[in-house]
């Protein structure tokens, strides 16, 4: 039997409109998914709307499929759900998880780096991930070409996390078809999308933010400035995570990448001691990153909502633009208490006149 509870949650996040961060306040406004759904229609009707609610069939045979799998659907406010991404503002909601999910509990660093990575730099992610995977961190990675390859390779014995673009079961690229089955088979494979999907190029930068939330801390290895691997370490960066990069020739365009973060601030990494010094400060053994677990205040979209009034409404939409601000800023302008905002701002949203974009910043369609 698959348990209601799942077909629920799984209902409201394949709803259209329904995104990571109106997912939780949605729990956090009604309780449970049961509720919100109930809640919908009306929450669209006010801004003469229709939203296409996903079917319990659906969801249903989604859940079947992920089952037959052999994976473990990974529900955000659930146990098992990694604590350190449910503490980043975009946290999905469901991850799909398979194989060993009592990697979830240990340390984590994630190691990326360039799909062309030169000879030189996958033997050194390969060597430094096995070494580090022995201290008992595990590696996390994004299972590309490359330097992610050479560091799911070198981990493979300690332990190692690799997060995919698409389903849980499509393989990319595909000469990796080999590693993605000996992780889930020794490690974990990660994927926020459904079975079945193709990766697609947005859903790259949706598996970076993935991959840093899960670690304490990002290494990148080689990686152009505008590469993929930069995107996942600014976004370490945002979490509060360390950042590191290992130095390169500044006439390799694999170098730039590294140089131009550690220009910035980035750990400047050499070995393996670089590592565990700059992760220091977070921690030790199985200590490492638990200062991300300890309970901070609430964000806005966690807040149990207040009921708004048509004033609050109208205060707080005419604080709108097509330029995106953040939610704090409305409710110092607005002065409305951050709960009343949060519960103005989801209903606007479902009725499709605001956006959100990142940052916790929102904007007006």
């Amino acid at each position: 039997m698959i348990p209601a509870d799942a077909v629920a949650r799984l209902r409201l996040i394949r709803t259209e409109s329904i995104g990571p961060v109106t997912y939780r306040q949605l729990l956090a406004r009604f309780g449970s998914a049961d509720a919100a759904l109930a809640a919908l229609p009306d929450l669209a009707r006010r801004g003469n709307r229709q939203l296409a609610i996903a079917s319990a069939a659906a969801a249903e045979d989604e859940l079947a499929t992920i089952a037959a799998l052999g994976v473990t659907p990974l529900f955000i406010g659930t146990p098992h759900y990694p604590a350190l991404v449910a503490a980043t503002e975009a946290a999905p909601p469901l991850l799909c998880a398979h194989g060993d999910i009592g990697l979830l509990e240990r340390p984590a660093l994630a190691i990326v780096g360039a799909r062309n990575a030169s000879a030189a730099g996958v033997q050194f992610a390969r060597q430094l991930a096995s070494e580090l995977s022995g201290d008992d961190l595990v590696i996390v990675s994004g299972l590309a070409r490359g330097i992610d390859t050479a560091a799911h390779q070198g981990a493979l014995e300690g332990g190692t996390i690799a997060v995919v673009a698409g389903g849980i079961d499509v393989v990319f690229p595909p000469e990796n078809a080999g590693l993605m089955a000996e992780i889930a088979a020794r490690g974990l494979v990660i994927a926020e999308q459904p079975p079945g999907t193709q990766p697609q190029g947005w859903h790259f930068p949706r598996r970076n933010r993935i991959i840093a939330g899960l670690a304490a801390g990002t290494l990148v290895v080689e990686g152009a400035p505008k590469s993929g691997s930069l995107i996942t370490a600014r976004l370490a960066a945002d979490y509060g995570r360390e950042v590191m990069a290992v130095p390169g020739n500044p006439l390799d365009p694999r170098a730039q990448g590294c140089n131009l973060l550690i220009r910035e601030g980035a750990t400047l990494v050499q070995g393996a001691a670089d590592v565990r010094e700059a992760l220091s400060a977070f921690g030790e053994g199985p200590q490492l990153g638990m200062r991300f677990r300890a309970a901070d205040p609430a964000p806005v979209w966690d807040e149990a909502p207040l009921e708004a009034d048509a004033d609050d409404r109208s205060a707080i939409a005419a604080l709108l633009s097509r330029t995106p601000v953040a939610i704090d800023e409305l409710v110092r302008q607005s002065a409305r208490p951050a709960a009343v905002v949060a519960t103005v701002l989801l209903d606007l949203e479902l009725a499709g006149t605001l956006v959100r974009h990142a940052g916790g910043r929102v904007a007006a369609t």
